[in-house]
């Protein structure tokens, strides 16, 4: 059962909004990421809407939110988001499963322009919860800074990246409370506020784990420009907790390259790191290689 007492069920529609895509929204994200870029004077960043899924939750969340994590998050860009536009969003429960002792529901949400119609960008969000216990909260952490670094003693299996390609320009940023509370602000939540943090059983404020995926999304975008605006796909998992504080560098490099049309798909691992080693994403990004012969309308 959804915090609505509603079920969430494959298909369930939770809900949509329209937004204005002004200079002052870009700007904001701009300064709360550090991710300036050329592109956005006329192209928004594409995960500008990097939380939407969030703004339904009451309609997808289970019951139990104490120690709930953000598993995995895919995306999948389709068009630029036109400064000065107005985008449309929709947002579907599109599978539930249950895996190693946690329930799993995975929302789809699409940004389309409102003016054709056409679909801009596309994420998945893979949210995992506990199983209700009884006196569950009461005392201790699901997970803190002890049992997070004890996961990370165990190497990937395969050894990560297999990617033997050039390496892309690495982008390196510190997590400071205000940046937290740009990015997932402006109410109280387990994201912003430690008090919060700790009802849900974390020991100190949780990074919402979209924000790694902007910063694999800006390692893209300084490379490839419009050809990852225009047919960027990204699949990560999150591997490990990003405290408050924590400063993390976000690398890709290069593992193939495969003609797609008139133009040339580049497949890269990508991966955010923290200081000491620890991983908290891993995964696969491509895009298009400029020039990519597209027009708008294409």
């Amino acid at each position: 059962m959804n915090l609505q007492g509603q079920p969430a069920y494959v298909g369930r529609h939770c809900g949509s909004n329209r937004y204005e895509i002004t200079k002052e929204v870009v700007a904001f994200y701009e300064d709360a990421l550090d991710d300036r870029n050329a592109l956005h004077a006329e192209s928004a960043p594409p995960l500008l809407h990097h939380s939407e899924c969030y703004q339904f939750v009451g309609e997808w969340y289970l019951q139990n939110l104490f120690g709930n994590l953000h598993g995995q998050q895919d995306w999948e860009l389709f068009a630029p988001i036109r400064v000065g536009s107005t985008v449309v969003t929709r947002s579907t429960i599109i599978d539930r499963y249950h895996k190693r002792g946690r329930d799993w529901v995975v929302n789809e949400t699409d940004l389309c322009d409102a003016e054709d119609g056409r679909l801009l960008v596309r994420g998945r969000t893979y949210q995992s919860f506990l199983p209700p216990k009884p006196k569950q909260g009461e005392g201790g952490f699901v997970v803190d800074e002890k049992t997070a670094g004890a996961k990370e003693k165990k190497a990937p299996h395969p050894p990560f990246p297999t990617a033997t390609g050039a390496d892309l320009a690495t982008v390196t940023k510190t997590i400071d409370e205000r940046r937290c509370w740009m990015f997932s602000g402006p109410g109280r939540n387990y994201h912003t506020d430690v008090e919060q943090a700790r009802k849900l059983g974390f020991p100190n404020i949780v990074v919402q784990g979209m924000m790694s995926t902007c910063f694999v999304s800006q390692v893209m975008q300084d490379q490839f420009g419009m050809g990852w605006l225009r047919g960027g796909k990204m699949s990560v998992k999150l591997t490990n907790v990003l405290w408050v504080n924590e400063t993390v560098s976000a690398h890709a490099k290069v593992r193939d390259e495969a003609p797609e049309g008139a133009a040339t798909r580049v497949h890269c691992d990508v991966w955010v790191e923290k200081t000491d080693g620890t991983r908290v994403i891993l995964g696969t990004a491509s895009a298009l290689r400029e020039p990519v012969h597209l027009s708008e309308e294409a």
